[in-house]
C-alpha cells in the first residue's frame, strides 16, 4: 500500500483488514474499496487539487442536504481521499419522489453570485468559478466560451459550429432571466446518484452556485429520472420554458464530454446547438 494513504490511514485510526479492491467508475479517479477493523471505506487517488475540491463540495453538500445522503469525508492527503461507504438499494418511483425533495432542498440554498470561491474541476476538465452576479454572464464566460475554445484548439469543432455556440451564449441575455444562485452538486448525472439504506445519495460533486436547472438538465442526459422525481422536484412550479433551459445546460456537460472523451460527442453537441437554435 502507497506509504502517504498508510499514514493517512494511520492518523485518522483506520487498520486496514485487507487490500484495496478496485471500484468500477473510477474513468477519471483511481477508486477502492477498503475493508477496515471499522468497516468499509471508499478511497480515491487523483491529482490532489481535484481531491481537495471534491472534499469541499462534499463539505458543502452535507451542510445543505437534509434529505440527501452525502459520504463524509473521513481523511485527505497529497491526492488521497477517505470518505465513509454508503450501501447501495434498488431505486423506485418512491426513492425518485425523494430524490426530487431532497434536490429542490438543495437548491433552496442561495448564494449571493453565480460561482464558487475558488476554481474546481469537473472530470479532469478545469472549471473556472470566479464569481458574477449575472448568470446569464457566468454561464457564458465560464462555461460555454471557455470549452468552445478548448474544444475548437483540439480541432474537435469546426470553426462553423464554434460560431453557432459562441451566437447563443452572447444571446442569453435575450431570454433567459437572470436567477439567484442556487447551491449545485454540479456533476449530476445518473452515476452521480445513489440509491441508499439511507435514502438518496449524492457523490462526485463538482460544486458551484449557478441556475437551479443546471443539476436536473444533467439528470436527463443520459437517461431521465421518472415522473415521480419531477412532480417532487418541480411541486408545481416548473418553468415554462423548461425545455430550453434542459438544451442550454446540456451543452456545456456535451462540451466536456467532446473534450474528455473525443469526437464521438462532436453530433450530440451539434444536436444540442440545432436544439437550441429551434428556440428562436
Amino acid at each position: 500500500m502507497d506509504a502517504t494513504l498508510s499514514q493517512l490511514l494511520e492518523s485518522i485510526e483506520l487498520t486496514p483488514t485487507g487490500g484495496l479492491q478496485p471500484l468500477s467508475g473510477g474513468d477519471i479517479a483511481a477508486v477502492y474499496r477498503l475493508e477496515t477493523q471499522h468497516g468499509q471505506v471508499v478511497i480515491k487517488h487523483d491529482d490532489a487539487a481535484r481531491v481537495r475540491g471534491e472534499a469541499e463540495g462534499l463539505g458543502a453538500l452535507r451542510s445543505a442536504c437534509e434529505k440527501l445522503a452525502v459520504p463524509e469525508v473521513l481523511g485527505l492527503s497529497a491526492g488521497w481521499l477517505v470518505i465513509e461507504s454508503l450501501d447501495t438499494v434498488p431505486g423506485e418511483p418512491k426513492s425518485e419522489a425523494a430524490l426530487g425533495e431532497g434536490l429542490r432542498g438543495l437548491h433552496s440554498v442561495i448564494g449571493d453570485a453565480h460561482g464558487w470561491h475558488q476554481d474546481n474541476a469537473c472530470g479532469q476538465t478545469p472549471q473556472p468559478n470566479t464569481p458574477l452576479s449575472d448568470g446569464r454572464a457566468f454561464q457564458r464566460e465560464r462555461r460555454l466560451l471557455p470549452l468552445c475554445e478548448a474544444c475548437h484548439q483540439r480541432g474537435l469543432l469546426s470553426n462553423e459550429l464554434r460560431g453557432r455556440i459562441e451566437r447563443l451564449a452572447h444571446d442569453l441575455e435575450r431570454w433567459l432571466p437572470n436567477s439567484p444562485p442556487s447551491l449545485l452538486h454540479g456533476d449530476c448525472w445518473s452515476g452521480n446518484v445513489l440509491f441508499t439504506t439511507r435514502g438518496p445519495a449524492l457523490i462526485d460533486p463538482a460544486v458551484y452556485r449557478h441556475y437551479p436547472e443546471v443539476d436536473v438538465a444533467m439528470l436527463t442526459l443520459f437517461g431521465s429520472p421518472g415522473e415521480a422525481f419531477f412532480d417532487a422536484y418541480w411541486n408545481g412550479n416548473a418553468p415554462t420554458e423548461w425545455p430550453r433551459r434542459e438544451a442550454l445546460f446540456q451543452l456545456y456537460p456535451l462540451l466536456n464530454h467532446l473534450l474528455l472523451f473525443g469526437a464521438g460527442y462532436r453530433s450530440a453537441v451539434e444536436r444540442s446547438v440545432v436544439r437550441l437554435e429551434s428556440f428562436s
